[in-house]
């Protein structure tokens, strides 16, 4: 069967190896993909969910799936989630996103971890799982994801994660986790500049710099090459100031820190925030940066970092409720996770309506010529 009009995601998952014994195969791989991307886009959150939308929705459906044998149990579908092979799978979305995302300069790519709370499995020992992803902060879409077996974990993933995305000319951010030498060289080489939180896990590189810009601070900066800006956002009684900071890595400073390849700035962002009467609250944060000592720009990469944050994990939590996901057997949390964060960037970059993605999902249920706006939203 035909996609619908003006639908060509389908197209980048034909290819899709089947991991399924052939003669067992009674539903059409690209059958069971559509409707789960279809139903998580309507609401559903699990895979009982995704039965029961099919079955509500079958005759509009069946309008350009092929579905040889009706709509396939939770337990099939579940099954062939658990077995799909999350590397392909997401070969096939990265695909989709080479298509439909221009990877223009400058664009900001934050790459951070979201541990899946009740996605552990006591009795087979296997704790939660860990997923490092990267967004498009501009774009507002999924780039990749890597699973981790723990937080910890997150210094080993991050290079794998990177070596699958093309970052040429764009910003990567990432926390103070994957504040590492290597994970400074591997974005450096691949063409893209780097912005990275400095936390006391360098102990003596973050006690440097930060009383670099103590004593910058001072005195003026005497002597280095420093760049200021200022923005205060207020909203809903709330009132955060933020102050930006930037300056050349000094030649005596590097000396005694060598490794950090193409580092060439210091950032610091110092922010207090008011809520109503209560009592402000203030906090400093340090970046490594290879960008030029420009504040703006470095201003921006900060701010698009906390993008994945509000963009993403906050939505997948409250919008899709992935917290509260008990989907634990073999693949299965993994490839559920990349419906979620598809159907994320769909709806992010559906905006002939103006609420938000939970709102969104629910217009989606309801409405059928309204999915497929979503399902044919072109990133910006």
């Amino acid at each position: 069967m035909s996609p619908p009009t003006g639908v060509a995601l389908w197209q980048h998952f034909t290819d899709l190896p089947d991991p399924r014994v052939e003669r067992s195969r009674l539903h059409k791989l690209l059958d069971i993909l559509a409707l789960t991307i279809c139903a998580v886009l309507a609401g559903a959150d699990n895979w009982a969910e995704v039965e029961r939308y099919g079955r509500r929705k079958y005759d509009w459906l069946k309008t350009f799936l092929a579905l040889p044998n009706g709509i396939p149990s939770h337990d099939t579908i579940g099954r062939v989630f658990a077995v799909l092979d999350p590397a392909a799978f997401q070969r096939c979305f990265l695909s989709w996103v080479g298509a439909v995302a221009e990877a223009s300069d400058g664009r900001i790519v934050a790459i951070d971890g979201k541990t899946l709370r009740r996605s552990f499995d006591t009795a087979a020992g296997r704790g939660a799982l860990h997923l490092v992803s990267a967004w498009a902060t501009e774009n507002q879409l999924l780039l990749g994801q890597q699973a981790v077996d723990a937080k910890s974990n997150e210094i080993t993933a991050i290079p794998e994660l990177l070596r699958i995305l093309d970052v040429t000319g764009a910003i990567v951010t990432i926390d103070a986790m994957g504040c590492q030498k290597e994970i400074a060289t591997q974005i450096h080489q691949a063409g893209g500049a780097y912005v990275l939180a400095l936390k006391e896990n360098h102990e003596k590189l973050y006690h440097e710099v930060a009383q670099l810009f103590v004593d910058g601070l001072e005195d003026d900066f005497a002597g280095l090459e420093h760049r200021y800006h200022h923005t205060r956002d207020t909203n809903h009684g709330r009132t955060e100031d933020r102050h930006y900071h930037v300056v050349a890595v000094p030649d005596g400073l590097r000396a005694k820190h060598p490794g950090w390849e193409g580092l060439r700035s210091l950032g610091m962002v110092f922010s207090e925030r008011q809520v109503g009467t209560a009592e402000a609250t203030c906090e400093t944060r340090f970046y490594l940066s290879s960008l030029p000592p420009k504040v703006k720009q470095f201003a921006r990469a900060v701010r698009g970092h906390w993008g994945i944050e509000n963009g993403l994990h906050w939505i997948l939590d409250v919008s899709f409720r992935e917290d509260d996901s008990r989907l634990r057997k073999d693949h299965g949390p993994e490839n559920f996770a990349l419906v979620r964060r598809l159907a994320a960037s769909l709806l992010k970059n559906e905006t002939t309506a103006t609420s938000g993605v939970a709102s969104k999902r629910k217009e989606a249920g309801w409405d059928n010529g309204y999915l497929l706006q979503v399902l044919a939203a072109v990133p910006k």
